[in-house]
């Protein structure tokens, strides 16, 4: 009996071990690196003399608020990006170790919430075909070059939705002294809002449906919601997972 509960308890602090350790800037780093760099080397072989029409749109708006500083060096992004978590990793004084272990399941959970969302927008889909007007789940995409831009949003979209415009709407919003809650619902909402309509803006932009505006909405909330609760790693994990399973595996399926 006595063993049983000794058991137990060492399962429950590695439980809270991972949940904890998984949230940490350094084990986020490690964690989407591989993404970020299969992102950057995949704009430099197959963009050319163009990147652009490969860069993520969140990827091409920061780089150009950055050019318009005078900043244009190719790597200035990615390299203040990881500088941001070192950083951030830093002052809150983490342990220096990354469990392999905690990156595996790192992996696990990006599935796991790829998936759900997978399952959240079947279900909006199932909603909306009792509207009149025909709607479309998801848009085709080109396969090989586009692979590399879905990865791109992972990274990019939520370095500029999450990592940043979310943590400035709710100090926004606690400046108007509000609530902790209600600063975090609102920077939530408001966020989610942004990151919908970002979709529609500029040339390249997708055309405006209800539905796409609405599913994008949900993700948003989705993946703020994420970032609150299973930190910065985990949330681009599973956005770059869900896009590559939408508009590799199911656009480009039988």
């Amino acid at each position: 009996m006595t063993q049983n509960k000794h058991s137990q308890s060492e399962m429950t602090l590695a439980v809270d071990s991972y949940w904890l350790e998984a949230r940490q800037p350094l084990v986020c780093l490690v964690f989407l690196a591989p993404l970020l760099v299969i992102y950057e080397l995949g704009v430099i072989s197959m963009g050319g003399n163009q990147p652009e029409l490969i860069r993520n749109g969140a990827d091409y708006w920061m780089r150009s608020w950055l050019s318009q500083l005078g900043f244009t060096h190719t790597f200035l992004l990615p390299c203040l990006i990881v500088g941001t978590l070192l950083i951030w990793h830093v002052c809150c004084k983490y342990p220096w170790k990354i469990s392999a272990e905690t990156l595996l399941g790192m992996f696990a959970e990006s599935l796991l919430f790829a998936f759900c969302l997978i399952i959240l927008g079947q279900v909006q889909d199932l909603a909306f075909q009792q509207l009149p007007e025909p709607t479309m789940m998801f848009i085709e995409r080109e396969s090989a070059s586009r692979v590399v831009s879905f990865v791109g949003a992972g990274v990019y979209e939520e370095v500029m939705f999450r990592l940043l415009l979310l943590p400035l709407c709710y100090l926004l919003f606690r400046g108007m002294m509000l609530k902790v809650r209600w600063s975090a619902v609102l920077a939530i909402i408001s966020t989610s809002l942004i990151f919908s309509l970002a979709h529609y803006i500029g040339a390249t932009g997708d055309q405006f449906s209800l539905f796409s505006f609405t599913f994008r909405t949900v993700a948003g909330l989705f993946f703020a919601g994420l970032f609150f609760l299973r930190g910065f790693g985990i949330t681009v994990g599973a956005h770059a997972t869900y896009d590559i399973i939408v508009g590799v595996m199911l656009v480009s399926g039988p």
